[in-house]
């Protein structure tokens, strides 16, 4: 692809774009590639590729017709729709299909011997107040008492002390504070710092299982697969420190 002296593509520079062949379905795919292939951006350009291979191949294999098509335009649309500023549905889409965890997995291989990564979830916020150890981080006097005594360590069994550690989980009922529409602030987490010896304690509440949001596409996506919408009972947990990986656990 030819360049001006400035470093830009030929199109860029005010030269045509790459000509293109009449469009079959044989060659639709090359050509495609060849037309997105004029930024100066190589990894840009490289994942373009390879979205457009895989998607073009996957409606060659499956002979995608034109109303499945629609219907998974119609699917993104309404998981547009239904996002807010505290509720992601593409995070929840993309943790069903199980590309969160694959891409947390590639990015935060784990020795042997660590903690297994898992997903942020659609439910993290950054407004998490900064508590002393023994703090509770709970507002629900409905949930029973938990007392959660924690040491972070290294694969070598020795205490890491100055941790920043996020915590969350949810209420008695199951819900998230920012599920409820009255949320004036934030309940059920925290955030803490490793002593010397790597610990950290807080007070909470036992955690329960409670439901995936279902009320929106991700959810009759659940219900046309047969899949039920339960997560089990959890404390989130998110470790960070300056020279260390990042740990979503």
């Amino acid at each position: 692809m030819g360049r001006g002296e400035s470093g830009q593509t030929s199109a860029q520079a005010g030269g045509a774009p790459p000509a293109l062949l009449d469009l079959t379905i044989d060659n639709i795919t090359p050509n495609t590639i060849r037309i997105n292939s004029q930024s100066d951006n190589a990894r840009l350009t490289y994942l373009m590729a390879r979205l457009v291979t895989h998607l073009h191949d996957f409606a060659r294999e499956t002979r995608l017709s034109t109303a499945e098509w629609m219907a998974a335009i119609e699917f993104l649309i309404s998981c547009g729709k239904i996002c807010s500023d505290v509720r992601n549905e593409f995070i929840l889409l993309s943790d069903v299909l199980g590309l969160s965890l694959l891409v947390d997995n590639i990015n935060h291989p784990k020795p042997p011997g660590g903690t297994e990564g898992s997903v942020l979830g659609p439910f993290h916020t950054h407004d998490a107040p900064v508590l002393p150890n023994g703090a509770s981080m709970t507002s629900d006097p409905a949930g029973e008492p938990m007392l959660a005594v924690c040491t972070v360590k290294d694969t070598q069994g020795r205490p890491i002390p100055g941790v920043t550690i996020d915590i969350w989980e949810t209420d008695s009922s199951g819900h998230y504070d920012v599920q409820h529409a009255d949320r004036d602030g934030p309940s059920e987490r925290c955030v803490m710092v490793s002593d010397e010896q790597g610990r950290f304690w807080f007070r909470g509440i036992k955690p329960v299982s409670y439901p995936i949001p279902h009320d929106g596409p991700v959810g009759k996506l659940l219900q046309m697969l047969n899949r039920h919408c339960w997560r089990p009972a959890h404390v989130h947990f998110m470790f960070a420190k300056e020279g260390w990986d990042r740990l979503i656990t």
